[in-house]
């Protein structure tokens, strides 16, 4: 079964100071992992660009909309634009993966409750078996709830669309 990573959202704009996403540095460096050993093993990567109206911090083609420079993209990699959390919505993602053949897709990026749970389930109903990274991907915290609370909850209830384990046991064929 064809594999794919999907790398969402990603950006600059979620690394700011005094608003960086929960555990970041830790989050990069299992990104990073996983898009060296899906390259590894010439297996593509997708990165899912959100885009926002000007003046949010992902305000397409400003500094904060860029691809974090720790998991950029290289000429292999596709690069696809969104302005919705599902990644699917109004963009060619699933037609690209449909013609590379991919039936598989491992799953990592910002945030959690967000574009990562909507684009995991959309995947799961379009008929991909579904990987979630459960240590890659992350949130903020909420006046309410922790981001810890957050990622947690949602390693919990995406089990339903995917499987759901930690990016060292992921492998990529």
């Amino acid at each position: 079964m064809k594999k794919a990573l999907l790398v969402i959202d990603v950006q600059n704009g979620m690394f700011q100071q005094g608003n960086v996403v929960h555990n970041g540095s830790r989050l990069l460096q299992n990104i990073s992992s996983l898009i060296d050993r899906a390259r590894n093993t010439k297996t593509p990567v997708f990165y899912i660009q959100h885009n926002t109206p000007a003046g949010k911090p992902l305000e397409h083609g400003t500094t904060g909309w860029e691809i974090h420079p720790d998991v950029a993209p290289n000429n292999q990699d596709t690069i696809i634009q969104k302005k919705t959390p599902d990644s699917f919505l109004n963009t060619s993602l699933n037609e690209l993966l449909k013609k590379q053949g991919i039936e598989h897709l491992v799953i990592t990026g910002i945030q959690s409750e967000v574009c990562v749970d909507t684009t995991c389930r959309r995947a799961f109903s379009l008929g991909y078996k579904v990987t979630l990274s459960s240590d890659g991907h992350s949130t903020f915290d909420t006046k309410n709830i922790t981001a810890n609370q957050i990622i947690n909850h949602h390693n919990g209830v995406l089990r339903w669309f995917a499987e759901v384990c930690p990016s060292k046991e992921i492998v990529f064929n």
